[in-house]
């Protein structure tokens, strides 16, 4: 009797037809923590604007009137296409952060307390219908 050497088609088919499946379950969920992950960053940009204006409020006993007085940047990024601030409020328009993203808002709204010259909670709210890419503090 001859001895085998190396696979059969058909036993190559199925490992080929293993890997794809595999493949087809792990690409969707890699592209959904990407565009969180990005969602996040812009987030974080908010983050430091949020900084910005709870000094001016502490130092002048008002919230910023726009991004000026606020102190923050509105620099482009690839997640992050800009950054705004009316009255205090602080909004980021996200940038190509993919899966139909692009263009919805990261509103952070400051709530003053009783404590003169101090922002005691920022309510973050998000315009996106897919709210599952958003972090948990703003769904």
């Amino acid at each position: 009797m001859k001895k085998q050497q190396g696979f059969t088609l058909i036993e190559l088919m199925i490992v080929v037809a293993i890997v794809a499946i595999l493949a087809a379950i792990a690409l969707p969920a890699a592209q959904d923590f990407l565009t969180r992950a990005r969602v996040s960053e812009a987030l974080a940009t908010a983050g430091t604007c949020k900084t910005s204006v709870s000094e001016y409020y502490a130092s002048e006993g008002v919230l910023p009137a726009d991004i000026n007085q606020a102190g923050c940047t509105n620099i482009q990024t690839r997640n992050v296409d800009a950054t705004s601030v009316a009255a205090g409020v602080i909004t980021v328009t996200l940038g190509n952060v993919g899966r139909g993203q692009q263009g919805n808002n990261i509103v952070l709204t400051p709530t003053v307390g009783v404590v003169p010259g101090a922002i005691t909670e920022w309510v973050c709210t998000y315009s996106g219908a897919e709210k599952q890419f958003v972090p948990a503090s703003c769904r």
